[in-house]
């Protein structure tokens, strides 16, 4: 540190492109460095050194050739890189000990030098720096620190301070000895009269990035945070700290990104100490990470802390342990256990303290997920670990890649918060009505006063609708926005959205069709509630009309009949066939009504029975100024046609007794949802599973 040095370094580079405040945006390599010693008690200048250094690409771009005046005769001789660092600390150490002097700090005119190119550089080359280039003093700082009223020069260079202190500027023609003359006087002025500075503050570089955990209820300065774009899918905290090598991380500052599905989206927000450091990365943008090229952008503290931060105590406690190598596991057998994890990794990657470095991911109702995290005190043992990649553990083969602490409280997060068809609480098993209308469920109807949003981002919400909708919101009906789910209760990119009238449905299509969204284009169809219904049973709509789903719900096996309901014996539509998606809320049982001609049933939706399961599912939100305080996922029911169509089909009498009716439960022609099964499971195995019972011919999806 600066405090304890007894000489300071005048240190100056130059790449082969751009040079000056832009040194190091375009990842040219350094071509040139000079330094000078500076005896801070004796006041006095040691020689001035000039180095070629040689780079990996033997090319100069005319503004580096302009503003420096070299050419390529004048490198292609010279050393790389690192024998040139080699040679300036054994100059330095030998010149500092003639002096008497045991410390020595590199004075700098500004971070770039330091932090934008010769650390960049190292890193991508895999070279050791020297401890004297991990710490250095800025000049231009310490200069402000005696001049306060400097700050006022609108650009604060070395000779507009040599003017602002009233020195002469140096008429040296030649690069690098230029900067380092005028550097030198410019320290010596003001260690003297009437100044009498004291460097007493370093700037230090970071060796290594240190993880950690981040609250949710810690304030973090946006000016402080970025998104990355355009990883590569495995890297890891350390891959992307070794990208912004030479700025300083905040601890546990890195934060991958999760697609809906749990994976890594190429994306990741970084949080750094300080404003300054965060305006250095963004100078990165479109720097390399091996051959991608990486997308830098400003990002807001409450995008990281909604990604980073976390509430759980059982995570906090799994991260407390620093320095550690997190590996995440997925594709666990569910009935895995902590000692067949521990035995799948084996002694050569003993996991920290056993069972306490291992943390399994489940759902909020205990079950788990089939994924992990375990800790290990070392890269040797992580290394390990990453060799039984997609190794078999039970029946399933099981992939390990590095994680991060952000990503721990990410996954948890998502699991804890996602409400999930299983952790519904059942509903009763007693015959209900078909025709059963829930809260905001729109009528089916032939006037075209819908719009159909689609292509959205996965990590679209109501209020990203609102506002792409824009001064169209205010014809937007009460509870009439839509949000489509699948099958696995994540966002289909969907969304259907009622308005007061088919004009107003029809302006929204035309002004708002392909407007974007979150860098995504968005389309807009004018649309019915009939043709809604249609798109949520599996049907598309778009500019060129509607076409049914691939498979009609009467060709289904529809339930049994065991219990009597009414049934209307008008006509209906074909739309009318697909009726849209229930709101998941508690029924009341119904008393069943029995009827000679017809003996339908409606079973009830379970956690693993579903009428058909290519349909899609909907959550409804209520309208503005409104939010939703719970959200819940039903399969569709089939419409009271389809149910009657397979009763012609099948007659059955009707049970004497309506208890007889509720005793039953879902009988042959119910479907069943299998999860969980092993990603090789075949036909013959779904059916030896279920060796004992008839699966209709057929029946096996």
């Amino acid at each position: 540190m600066a405090s304890h040095s007894d000489t300071l370094v005048v240190f100056f580079g130059a790449t082969a492109g751009a040079n000056g405040g832009k040194l190091g945006s375009d990842e040219r390599e350094i071509i040139l460095l000079v330094w000078q010693i500076v005896d801070l008690h004796e006041k006095k200048v040691g020689k001035l050194h000039k180095c070629f250094v040689k780079p990996d690409t033997l090319e100069l771009t005319d503004q580096c050739k302009e503003e420096t005046g070299l050419t390529l005769e004048d490198i292609v001789d010279a050393e790389p890189l690192d024998k040139v660092l080699e040679q300036i600390q054994q100059s330095v150490s030998s010149e500092v000990k003639c002096l008497g002097r045991s410390s020595y700090t590199l004075l700098v005119n500004g971070p770039h030098v330091i932090r934008q190119a010769l650390h960049p550089e190292a890193s991508k080359k895999n070279l050791v720096l020297p401890e004297c280039f991990f710490s250095f003093v800025d000049l231009r700082k310490e200069f402000l620190k005696c001049c306060p009223n400097a700050s006022s020069v609108p650009k604060l260079t070395l000779s507009s301070m040599l003017d602002y202190v009233g020195l002469p500027a140096v008429s040296e023609q030649m690069i690098g000895v230029r900067e380092a003359n005028s550097m030198v006087q410019l320290t010596l002025c003001i260690l003297d009269e009437p100044y009498n500075h004291k460097f007493c503050c370093a700037e230090t570089v970071n060796s290594k990035f240190d993880s950690g955990t981040c609250s949710k209820t810690e304030s973090v300065d946006s000016e402080t945070v970025i998104r990355a774009r355009g990883l590569p899918w495995q890297s890891s905290d350390q891959d992307i700290a070794r990208f912004f090598k030479g700025l300083n991380i905040a601890k546990g500052g890195v934060a991958l990104c999760l697609n809906a599905q749990g994976r890594r989206n190429g994306e990741a927000l970084v949080r750094f100490i300080n404003a300054e450091h965060r305006d250095l990365a963004l100078e990165r943008h479109k720097h390399h990470m091996g051959s991608r090229y990486i997308e830098v952008y400003k990002a807001t503290g409450e995008e990281f802390l909604k990604i980073a931060g976390g509430t759980s105590n059982e995570v906090a406690q799994f991260l407390s342990k620093e320095n550690q190598v997190i590996i995440r596991m997925r594709g666990l057998p569910f009935t895995a256990t902590t000692q067949e994890v521990l035995s799948f990794l084996g002694p050569e990657s003993p996991v920290t303290d056993g069972a306490e470095g291992l943390l399994f991911v489940k759902y909020p109702d205990g079950r788990p997920t089939g994924d992990a995290f375990v800790l290990f005190s070392c890269e040797e043992y992580a290394q390990n670990a990453l060799k039984k990649h997609k190794q078999i553990l039970g029946k399933r083969y099981i992939e390990l890649f590095r994680s991060t602490a952000a990503e721990v409280q990410q996954v948890l997060n998502r699991y804890m918060s996602t409400p999930l068809i299983s952790t519904l609480p059942p509903s009763p098993i007693v015959p209900l009505p078909v025709l059963s209308t829930p809260p905001f469920l729109p009528t089916a109807s032939s006037t075209r006063d819908c719009v159909r949003l689609r292509g959205l981002p996965y990590t679209a919400g109501i209020e990203d609708i609102l506002e792409f909708m824009g001064d169209h919101t205010v014809d937007i009906k009460t509870h009439g926005v839509h949000m489509v789910l699948n099958q696995q209760g994540r966002p289909s990119g969907d969304a259907f959205i009622q308005m007061k009238s088919p004009d107003k449905a029809f302006l929204v299509a035309q002004k708002c069709h392909k407007k974007t969204m979150k860098d995504r284009y968005v389309e807009v169809f004018q649309c019915s509630t009939e043709e809604m219904s249609i798109v949520l049973m599996g049907g598309t709509l778009n500019r060129s009309g509607l076409s049914p789903p691939p498979c009609k719900l009467p060709c289904l096996s529809p339930p049994t009949a065991y219990a009597a309901f009414p049934t209307s014996p008008a006509i209906l539509s074909e739309a009318a066939l697909y009726q849209p998606p229930l709101l998941a809320a508690p029924r009341g049982p119904q008393t069943a009504v029995h009827s000679p001609a017809h003996a339908l049933a409606y079973y009830p939706p379970q956690p693993h029975l579903y009428m058909n399961m290519n349909m899609n599912y909907t959550a409804y939100y209520p309208s503005p100024p409104v939010s939703p305080s719970t959200v819940g996922y039903f399969a569709a029911p089939p419409g009271a046609m389809a149910a009657a169509v397979a009763a012609q089909a099948h007659p059955v009498a009707a049970p004497a007794h309506p208890a007889a009716a509720s005793s039953v439960l879902p009988q042959p022609g119910a479907l069943v949802r299998m999860q969980g099964l092993p990603y090789n499971t075949g036909v013959k195995d779904i059916l030896s599973f279920f060796q004992g019972y008839q699966p209709e011919l057929g029946g096996v999806h």
